[in-house]
């Protein structure tokens, strides 16, 4: 049966049996007898493949692909190590890992194997998310005036977060500050445990927050004890990371620092109270949202205290190339402190109509997040006139992040998915990377940054997010070529994780209408 003479071909190009392409194209132009015949003389490995016997039905709802064997032949791969992508390869999955690499080759279907044709289709590693989170920022009864009533409260995302970022894409994150820390640990363990579905997770401590914050929901420390005697509780109880928050102590930061490292956990910071350059001294691992939040040149700075610019003047008077830059830049080197670049949740800043919006990330939302969604993009009448500071500044932000990687800096992403900014688990990941590129790296470039460098930084990198052999199988399948166009890095099919492939659009599906409720 050939599909050469169907005028709609390319919308039910198959992508193996497992795709449901196929069958698409069968209904719409075989009478039903025949095709029930045709379904059920499906080769058994292929119609009805093996399924991994530790996952619920839950989770197997979703499942595309999972058999003991899995052939992707004639796919474009894109390694993670910043190589040019690999034309017309076959990439050979068993037990859950990366068996071989090799040249594209059509593949029998054999007892235990699935076979993919993806001819036109691009395989790239699953994206480690470095700065994510499983909760929502709401903001209760606010108006198109952007008033809203205290507190500020952030809801916990279990139900679809861990699905929407799965669906596209990431297979790996880090929680990157905690607020329902006993729910993220069962969370993460009903993951691994197959009951679940979701991406890997690296689950971070309760903020480490200092006498004062935004959000009512963060603890918040009174001394450096407070803070070791957190870190050690959390640590003891199954946490993975620590993030600091913006009015922490310099004294704060440094207790929990030594008692993280006692545990060989790392910690990084969303800082304000505490510069880029005191807190690599101190020996912090990382620091959240690239440059835009370093405080070390505002006016007015006060030693333990949030200026008022919150690092907006640092940004504007800190020019790539300059001495403050390049002090800074080789402090962080030096100290091997990497940078978190999440430019998702600052684009809204540049003007200009930014971001754009994506009709998949709408469905996902309740209609209360949608108004919220919309509330947001549109400036008040009674607001000034955005001027060209925010533009400048975004600017900025991308130069500094080019500059501390051209340095040898290790720059990871993650976009910091709350609603807020208009970013959303799973799509906001997507386009972090579609801005690394803005940023001036190459598709190859940034797509490494978000997968193959976020394993580097978790120590991971022997076990995930490059394509080799030996790997894990935490695979995206793409439509398309990201590494010529890379907007299809939003055009995801199936997600492979520990070697079990699952269907994207089923995940999106069941999300619908639900961020921002639970």
């Amino acid at each position: 049966m050939k599909e050469r003479g169907c005028p709609r071909h390319a919308e039910h190009k198959q992508v193996g049996y497992n795709g449901g392409h196929l069958e698409a194209h069968m209904r719409s132009h075989i009478p039903a007898s025949a095709l029930a015949l045709f379904l059920f003389l499906l080769p058994v490995a292929a119609q009805t493949p093996e399924l991994s016997p530790d996952l619920s039905k839950t989770v197997r709802e979703f499942v595309r692909v999972d058999a003991p064997r899995v052939v992707l032949t004639h796919v474009r791969v894109i390694d993670g190590t910043g190589a040019p992508a690999a034309e017309d390869r076959n990439v050979i999955i068993e037990g859950g890992k990366i068996s071989a690499i090799q040249t594209g080759a059509d593949a029998a279907v054999a007892a235990g194997t699935t076979v993919l044709d993806l001819r036109g289709y691009t395989v790239m590693p699953g994206i480690v998310g470095m700065h994510n989170h499983l909760f929502y920022i709401a903001r209760p009864n606010l108006n198109s005036q952007w008033k809203s009533d205290e507190p500020l409260l952030v809801p916990q995302m279990t139900f679809s977060a861990p699905r929407l970022y799965l669906a596209e894409g990431v297979t790996t994150m880090r929680t990157t500050g905690s607020v329902e820390t006993y729910a993220d640990l069962n969370l993460k363990r009903s993951i691994d445990a197959g009951r679940l579905p979701g991406p890997h997770l690296d689950v971070t401590g309760p903020y480490l927050e200092g006498a004062e914050s935004y959000f009512i929901q963060m603890p918040h420390l009174t001394s450096p004890d407070d803070a070791r005697q957190l870190v050690e509780y959390w640590a003891d109880h199954g946490v993975t990371s620590f993030k600091a928050y913006m009015n922490i102590t310099r004294a704060e930061l440094k207790a929990a620092i030594d008692a993280a490292h006692q545990r060989g956990i790392k910690v990084t910071g969303h800082l304000c109270s505490v510069t880029y350059k005191e807190a690599a001294e101190l020996g912090i691992d990382d620091l959240e949202h690239g440059f835009f939040v370093n405080t070390q040149l505002d006016p007015g700075k006060k030693a333990d205290k949030c200026s008022d610019s919150q690092g907006g003047y640092t940004l504007e008077h800190m020019e790539p190339g300059s001495a403050e830059a390049k002090d800074l830049i080789d402090t962080l080197v030096n100290h091997h402190v990497a940078i978190t670049s999440t430019l998702p949740v600052f684009e809204g800043d540049a003007g200009g109509g930014r971001p754009p919006i994506r009709q998949q990330a709408l469905e996902a939302m309740t209609p209360q997040a949608r108004e919220a969604f919309f509330y947001l993009r549109q400036r008040p009448a009674s607001r000034p006139a955005p001027d060209n500071r925010g533009a400048m500044r975004f600017k900025r932000g991308m130069e500094l992040e080019r500059a501390f990687a051209a340095a040898g800096g290790l720059l990871i992403a993650g976009p910091d998915p709350t609603g807020a900014g208009d970013v959303v688990p799973g799509f906001g990941d997507q386009r972090e990377i579609e801005l690394l590129v803005e940023a001036g790296f190459s598709p190859v470039e940034a797509i490494k940054i978000a997968t193959l460098n976020g394993a580097v930084y978790m120590g991971k990198d022997k076990q995930i997010d490059s394509i080799a052999a030996g790997k894990n199988a935490d695979l995206v399948v793409i439509k398309g070529d990201p590494s010529k166009q890379i907007s299809d890095i939003e055009k995801v099919e199936i997600v492979f994780k520990d070697g079990v492939g699952y269907d994207s659009q089923k995940l999106l599906d069941s999300v619908k209408g639900r961020y921002g409720e639970y």
